[in-house]
């Protein structure tokens, strides 16, 4: 269904990937009727793996280093999973993840949810850390960060 004309803008990321969307069902819920926020936090992580997995290396999920609630979810929301890369370190990568809500009964109007940021870290075959590889990926990336870089400090001004 197309947005209502009568809605604002969709403040959906322009400068994101849309990399998971998914239906919350009534089994997902918690005892206040709302959905489960661990049900949320394991969505979140497996949204925020989808772009390190893009490198070719086993990664795992080392810290969630901020998650925030900020809207309830319900059964039947359309959800969808934004993330970008926020930092490549020697062995790990930063990914900042946002969700958004479409409710069920207001189609075309998008309320953002949750935010997180997620740190994944890159493991051999016997699970210790093991250096990115230097290829067009992780150097995209970086490019991508540096650009970026000055409109976030000024954002902070």
């Amino acid at each position: 269904m197309p947005p209502r004309p009568d809605l604002p803008p969709h403040p959906l990321p322009a400068d994101k990937d849309l990399v998971l969307k998914v239906i919350p069902m009534p089994a997902d819920v918690n005892a206040n009727g709302d959905i489960f926020g661990g049900w949320v936090m394991a969505q979140v992580d497996l949204a925020g793996s989808v772009l390190p997995s893009r490198i070719g290396q086993r990664m795992v999920t080392v810290a969630v280093n901020e998650f925030i609630f900020k809207q309830p979810v319900r059964v039947g929301d359309i959800l969808s999973f934004y993330s970008s890369v926020r930092r490549v370190g020697r062995t790990s990568v930063t990914v900042d993840v946002e969700v958004y809500a479409e409710r069920f009964h207001d189609q075309g109007r998008f309320v953002k949810v949750t935010e997180a940021l997620l740190t994944y870290v890159a493991i051999d075959s016997e699970g210790k850390p093991q250096a990115l590889p230097e290829n067009a990926q992780i150097a995209a990336w970086r490019q991508a960060i540096e650009r970026n870089a000055p409109s976030a400090a000024a954002q902070k001004n």
